[in-house]
């Protein structure tokens, strides 16, 4: 419902989004063109530019540069996707075979590096420079976080401390960015600035633990990559830090087995049997309760926002964002 009601507010900016993605897009080299047409016309939910659109309305924002700004977090969204499928040999995303497995792995980090590149050009073309401090700042924290993650791959002993920290960085800040730059847009004082960019961050954590959850209990049309696969890649999420910390010998010695031999291929049953062991520890109970304080957090975190339809919008989202839990 809340998705809903955020995608009809906005719907007519996000006409004009979609336009500036198609121009910007736009290149004299044919490959980039070709990629750069079926990564963003794979859809997705764009919530992270919605954020962007919603969090400017809601704080009276009346000039078009939201439009440009939540054209450049999808394309920094973009660029992170197609680097992440590189390193991690997705094959699939979103339903549908990834960039690198249609073009190969060099071009889609090419592409990546053009979308990253555009968009930074697009920022340039904003003319604020907070907008750019942030926009900047935030791509930063999500490369220090993709590495925080491939060093985390193929470790047993990671705890929930570090596994958050790079959730934080990975994920949860370009919500974030996406939020407190509505709030620049329209000029709002540092205390509004400050709740919405709360706000977006605690969305994203939000968001990346119920994905944890998914992994565990949603079939691959529901999540449009296969159910196990962080496990079989080597990713400790946080379910299965959980089911180390809680899982009895024999789900603690499997897990430890899989993570430590992430470079090896996994067999489909002793991937379902740790996968069953994982529901039975308690992990996604723990995970999807975590992710619940962070959407009471986020709620909380909008208080202080002027009453809206776009303030109600997010907040629904927030809280359908738990409805994603199968």
């Amino acid at each position: 419902m809340g998705a809903s009601d955020l995608h009809a507010l906005t719907e007519g900016e996000m006409q004009l989004v979609n336009q500036r993605i198609a121009a910007a897009l736009q290149s004299d080299v044919v490959l980039i063109n070709q990629m750069g047409s079926y990564i963003i016309g794979a859809g997705g939910k764009r919530l992270r530019p919605k954020l962007v659109l919603s969090s400017a309305l809601a704080l009276g924002y009346t000039g078009n540069q939201h439009v440009n700004v939540a054209a450049i977090i999808e394309f920094i969204h973009t660029a992170t996707l197609l680097h992440d499928d590189v390193v991690d040999s997705s094959e699939m995303r979103r339903g549908q075979d990834t960039a690198n497995a249609v073009w190969g792995n060099e071009a889609a980090v090419l592409v990546g590096d053009f979308l990253y590149s555009r968009a930074f050009e697009m920022m340039v073309e904003v003319g604020e420079m907070r907008v750019m401090e942030i926009l900047s700042a935030a791509t930063n924290t999500i490369a220090a976080g993709e590495v925080m993650q491939l060093l985390n791959i193929g470790e047993a002993d990671i705890d929930e401390t570090r596994y958050m920290e790079v959730i934080e960085a990975k994920t949860a800040k370009l919500f974030e960015a996406a939020s407190q730059l509505g709030a620049i847009l329209a000029g709002s004082n540092t205390r509004l600035e400050q709740a919405m960019a709360s706000f977006g961050s605690n969305l994203g954590i939000a968001f990346q633990l119920v994905d944890d959850v998914l992994d565990y209990t949603a079939d691959s049309s529901e999540l449009g990559k296969n159910a196990g696969d962080d496990l079989a890649e080597g990713k400790p999420t946080l379910p299965i830090i959980y089911a180390m910390r809680d899982g009895d010998d024999e789900t603690r010695s499997l897990i430890r087995q899989v993570l430590t031999s992430a470079d090896q291929e996994v067999s489909l049953d002793l991937l379902t049997r740790i996968v069953e062991l994982v529901r039975k520890s308690g992990a996604i109970e723990n995970t999807y309760e975590l992710a619940a304080k962070h959407v009471q957090l986020a709620i909380d975190a909008v208080a202080p926002l002027p009453a809206s339809p776009q303030k109600d919008a997010m907040i629904e989202v927030v809280q359908s964002s738990l409805g994603r839990r199968f």
